[in-house]
């Protein structure tokens, strides 16, 4: 009997020892869960990295990103003030080294990484009006957050080249928004990253307007707020929304003021 229990005991050891390392897993709490809910077989999303020595070597998996610009897809509408979320997303994928090569739920994917923080890029290929079509089963299959789905559009409240990222808010009366919303099930609590592209002037139709191309002096304000905003999606990915999301804002919000 005494044997019988020196040979459990050595057999539990002997498990302790073999089991796999633990790995932390930072909680999914959307505030609005239903839409995760709606593909079967989720995909887990992740990049492991080793803690310090003072965690005894346990594995970590960053929360991924959904990073998603809003545009319409082909040639005709490339470089229009509508599609400047696009630009913005393939502006990341170059400073990241992100393929966008793949298409999955209705849109042109890349899968990557900013620092150890697992990044999916997506752009909608339904026109943007039915941006919504691609971002709920995007969030749903690889389990992503709520409050990581970062949306990039074209701001017509802002002046050209001006950026704004804000943790949540409404539509705007953009209507690639409003479709992302309904099929979030209605949530607004998501990131945005806004880039400011002015007033139509005059009476100048604002469809017409939103499928324009810039000027030059207003592709060069474009250009540089797309560098800006990629260092801001960096920010904003590794540290959340900080005193830095904060300072880059106001910063912003003078950039063209005029005293």
């Amino acid at each position: 009997m005494l044997i019988m229990l020196y040979y459990l005991v050595y057999r539990s050891m002997l498990y302790a020892v073999s089991a796999p390392l633990s790995c932390i897993i930072y909680p999914r709490r959307p505030n609005c869960p239903h839409f995760l809910r709606k593909i079967s077989g989720p995909t887990r999303l992740c990049i492991r990295a080793s803690l310090p020595d003072n965690n005894n070597g346990a594995k970590v998996e960053y929360t991924p990103w959904l990073i998603v610009g809003l545009g319409n897809p082909g040639n005709k509408y490339h470089g229009t003030r509508h599609n400047v979320g696009f630009e913005m997303i393939d502006s990341i994928s170059q400073a990241q080294g992100i393929l966008m090569n793949t298409i999955q739920s209705k849109a042109l994917i890349g899968i990557g990484s900013i620092g150890e923080v697992p990044i999916l890029l997506a752009k909608p290929q339904s026109y943007i009006n039915y941006s919504g079509e691609a971002v709920g089963p995007l969030a749903a299959h690889y389990q992503v957050p709520l409050r990581h789905i970062l949306l990039v559009y074209d701001e017509m409240s802002l002046p050209n080249g001006v950026i704004r990222l804000q943790p949540k808010g409404g539509h705007g009366h953009h209507n690639g928004v409003k479709s992302v919303m309904g099929h979030l099930d209605g949530c607004r609590e998501f990131p945005r990253l806004c880039i400011g592209i002015g007033n139509p002037p005059g009476t100048m139709d604002m469809k017409a307007f939103l499928l324009q191309k810039f000027s030059s002096v207003e592709r060069k304000q474009i250009d540089e707020a797309l560098e800006q905003g990629v260092d801001a999606v960096r920010t904003l990915v590794l540290q959340g929304f900080n005193h830095n999301i904060e300072r880059f804002n106001l910063g912003q919000k003078y950039k063209y003021h005029k005293v």
